[in-house]
């Protein structure tokens, strides 16, 4: 029974935190400022050998699993799994975290404030996931 209460007194805590990143994440992609910053990292992702279709992506998954997801799904649907661009995005889908979620969730629960260096060492494991997603799946399949 201490247990349950346990558990149930700890979601009430990080529910607010929760919410405000899943209103922060719709209010994000409804304004259109998703597509203006895909528009404007272009030109890196090419550098990067990064798909430009997978942007949206790599730019939503570390905020937000179900985002990322959606957009995931759209990515197949819209090239196909067996292609350049489903199997980069498959990649990173696998190789990366919901790191903001994640943060919330753990340092919420734990009621740890000070986060110092956790979010520039998870965000840049994150860019290295996505880097390396590209680079992978065409040295695995198109060299």
């Amino acid at each position: 029974m201490d247990g349950a209460k346990e558990g149930l007194m700890t979601s009430l805590r990080i529910m607010p935190a929760l919410v405000a990143l899943m209103t922060a994440v719709g209010m994000f992609k409804a304004s259109g400022a998703l597509d203006v910053l895909t528009h404007f990292l272009s030109p890196l992702a090419s550098v990067l050998h990064l798909p430009r279709e997978v942007i949206p992506l790599a730019i939503l998954r570390p905020i937000s699993g179900s985002g990322a997801m959606a957009i995931f799904q759209d990515i197949l649907k819209s090239h196909g799994a067996d292609t350049l661009i489903g199997r980069v995005a498959s990649v990173m889908q696998g190789s990366t975290e919901t790191t903001f979620y994640t943060i919330a969730v753990y340092y919420g629960a734990t009621k740890v404030s000070k986060t110092r260096h956790t979010l520039p060492s998870a965000l840049t494991g994150d860019f290295v996931g996505f880097i390396m997603s590209a680079i992978t799946v065409q040295l695995l399949f198109y060299r």
